[in-house]
């Protein structure tokens, strides 16, 4: 038996990174995975899902390379090639974790773990005990029922990310963010593609107002989709997948993509035998994640937050820096910042409209118009920049749509934590011509004094 002050169940997000933490710390760690360090985000989630969408980008960029003056004719995609960049790309980072595991001394162990004790988790037979278990054993890609996965026809994300061809055409089963983003990946890679979603927006969870603006430039791209009515049956045959709606409509496609979200790992690796309180398979936790057994965390997918990698990252520093004595604050997950990386991208922080009306808030609101912003122009993307704030008060809420807003988030979530007002904002220089004036203009017209916008 090794015993150590932190045994993680779990190399994804979270685990990593509270094993990173925890070592740096002076913390004796033992880190478990039973696949590959890095979990879903690095292998089939994050990263590849980017490196699909930038190729996507590119393709796109060639097809229009004469609005710019540039010759150049688009041939086609070759799915070789796209899957070894984006494997390059994995690789490079994944001997870059490996290297900083090693470097921190912490005990990297291969494995299946399960929990066999509040302490203890067993691997293989071996056993591993810990002051600590922090368990981050992530999530699978769910499906519906009387829907069968087979790899072939009817897919998982996972599948998706590892195809070697571009298929005719595709349903998309869900119009979340892995829906959206791969919706958008096929559609500039040449596919037919749709979008079926039982909610009556794509992006439900954003700002109503980003929802709108996303289906007016899918609908722009020739991309369809259908809305507010439910899946009811599949099947499967010589032509492709046919998809009943409850509504009675029919589509059919080559590929049927299942994204209607994930759920978290946590069957049979001894969680329930152990006294854990759980719902829905989710592991339930305080502030400070703690679960209620002593000297039990979880982090990451496996409790209900937000299901994103950086929240995965703060919630496993969180878990090291509270057990190693530092009481951190903890994690306001209003603040966090959330991005769907089509094109064009929703990125967003803070309270929707309807959220901050729900919590009392008297709401004023504006829209900046990217068409007002010189580098939106040179760069030829639509959209807008919205802001939700308290009368008289802080930014409640920072909403964007348009190429590359997410990379504005930075200072959109500075804004948002920090509750700054919008005549804070509004004195701030942006460098021009920049995406990031636009968040500039839209508190300077918050404010008050618009520069390059109607007022």
């Amino acid at each position: 038996m090794s015993q150590f002050d932190l045994v993680i169940l779990g190399g994804g997000s979270g685990g990593y990174a509270c094993a990173l933490r925890g070592a740096q710390l002076g913390l004796s760690v033992a880190l478990i995975e039973e696949d590959k360090l890095g979990g879903t985000c690095l292998h089939r989630g994050c990263i590849p899902t980017k490196a699909l969408l930038h190729a996507g980008e590119v393709a796109d960029t060639t097809r229009h390379a004469g609005d710019f003056g540039v010759k150049a004719e688009f041939v086609s995609i070759d799915m070789l090639a796209v899957n070894a960049y984006k494997d390059g790309v994995i690789s490079k980072l994944h001997k870059g974790l490996q290297g900083l595991v090693k470097s921190r001394n912490i005990t990297y162990v291969e494995g299946h773990g399960r929990l066999v004790s509040p302490n203890t988790i067993d691997v293989n037979g071996t056993l591993y005990t810990g002051k600590n278990v922090v368990l981050a054993t992530g999530s699978y890609p769910r499906t519906l029922p009387g829907l069968e996965i087979d790899g072939v026809q009817v897919i998982t994300s996972e599948q998706a990310m590892k195809m070697e061809r571009v298929p005719s055409s595709v349903i998309v089963l869900g119009g979340g963010v892995i829906g959206c983003e791969f919706a958008s990946v096929w559609k500039s890679f040449g596919a037919e593609v749709t979008i079926i979603e039982g909610l009556p927006r794509l992006v439900a969870l954003e700002d109503e107002s980003s929802s709108k603006q996303l289906e007016r430039a899918f609908r722009k791209r020739g991309i369809n989709f259908e809305v507010g009515t439910k899946f009811a049956s599949m099947t499967k045959g010589p032509n492709g997948v046919t998809v009943t709606l409850e509504n009675g409509s029919t589509f059919t496609a080559e590929v049927l993509l299942v994204a209607v979200g994930r759920g978290p790992v946590s069957a049979n690796i001894g969680y329930e035998e152990q006294g854990l309180s759980m719902d829905r398979g989710y592991i339930l936790v305080d502030e400070k994640c703690r679960t209620n057994v002593p000297g039990i965390w979880a982090v990451g997918d496996l409790i209900p937050t937000l299901q994103l990698a950086h929240v995965g990252f703060a919630e496993g520093i969180l878990v090291a820096e509270e057990i190693a004595g530092l009481n951190p604050r903890p994690i306001n997950y209003d603040g966090v910042p959330r991005v769907t990386y089509s094109e064009p991208e929703v990125a967003s922080v803070g309270l929707t409209t309807a959220q901050a009306k729900e919590r009392g808030h008297d709401v004023v609101e504006i829209n900046y118009d990217l068409a007002g912003n010189g580098k939106a122009n040179i760069l030829k993307t639509a959209g807008s920049v919205k802001l939700v704030a308290a009368k008289n008060g802080p930014v409640l809420g920072i909403h964007m749509v348009g190429s590359r807003v997410g990379e504005l988030l930075a200072e959109a979530q500075l804004i948002f934590n920090w509750e700054a007002e919008a005549s804070d904002v509004a004195n701030l220089i942006h460098a021009h011509p920049t995406m990031s004036e636009a968040i500039g203009e839209a508190h300077l017209a918050l404010a008050g004094k618009p520069l390059h916008a109607h007022g």
